[in-house]
Parts: C-alpha cells; structure tokens; sequence
C-alpha cells in the first residue's frame, strides 16, 4: 500500500512539472512582436527585443531577461516579472498595475509615464533607473526597493540606497 501510494504521489508530482516550464511557443509570440496575454513565459530570453502596443497583462515572466528592451505601450498588469533581468529596458507608458516587480534588477531601466499603481517593488534593483515620470508610484513600494544617486524619482520621492 505504501508503493502504491508513493507511485501516486511521484506520478502527480511529476505531472504536474510541465506546467511550471516555459513554452516555446508562447516564447515565440513574444519575440516577434505579438501580445501574449496571460502566457507562460518562465526564463524568457528577450534581451534586445522591441515591442509595442502588446498586451502580456497576467503573463508569467519570472526569470526573465528583458535586459536592453524597448517595450514602450506594453500591458504587463498583474504580470510576474519576479526575478527579471530588466536591465537598460525602456517601458515608455507602460502599464504595471499590480504586477510583481519583486527582486528584479532594473538598473538604468527607463518607466517614462509608466503606470506603476500596486505593483510590487520589494527587493528591486533601481539603481540608475528613471522613473521621474512613472504613474502611482508611492513612497511605500520605493521604501521596499532601493536606488543609487544616480536614480531618478518623482519630485519629493527618496529611495533607500541598494548597499
């Protein structure tokens, strides 16, 4: 009875892996421009990609590298972007409503006029990042990432320094 139940528990727990995966075809999608809506795009390699006008809202980025991207225009709410790469990424008028930020490393990422309302800054990486002009950015999602010297805010806004 134990055997069995072990067999069980292993052929579920191996099922259910794919999940978790990335999909190429997804992946695809993504490097040639087209939006991809609640996908799975676990360890994504889209340095150096531009897109515009796609809609990633609830995609699954995590482990992403995004370094050096132009993605100006692109829905990434309630998106995971945990642990990304996003450095030197450009995200002009972005929408990152409640997408999780958390631990990503955007140095020198642009969010000009980027919407940045709930999303989760905790760990992040800002240093040399300009988000002068980002959109619903609070001083409690700064107080959970940190900046450098060199980090551009909105006016009255402070970051703790990344040591």
């Amino acid at each position: 009875m134990l055997a069995h139940s072990i067999k069980l528990a292993l052929f579920l727990g191996v099922s259910a892996m794919p999940a978790f995966a990335q999909n190429a075809d997804h992946i695809a999608k993504v490097q040639n421009g087209q939006s991809c809506a609640e996908c799975n795009l676990f360890q994504a390699d889209l340095t150096y990609k531009d897109a515009e006008k796609i809609d990633l809202s609830g995609a699954r980025l995590r482990q992403s590298s995004l370094a050096l991207t132009t993605f100006d225009d692109v829905n990434f709410s309630g998106a995971n972007l945990s642990v990304s790469n996003l450095y030197g990424a450009r995200f002009n008028r972005s929408d990152f409503r409640q997408a999780n930020l958390q631990n990503v490393v955007a140095v020198g990422a642009y969010f000009g006029a980027s919407n940045l309302n709930g999303a989760d800054l905790s760990g992040a990486n800002l240093s040399g990042a300009d988000l002068s002009l980002a959109i619903e950015l609070t001083q409690t999602q700064l107080n959970q990432a940190c900046g450098d010297s060199s980090t551009r805010l909105p006016n009255g806004k402070t970051i703790p320094s990344c040591v």
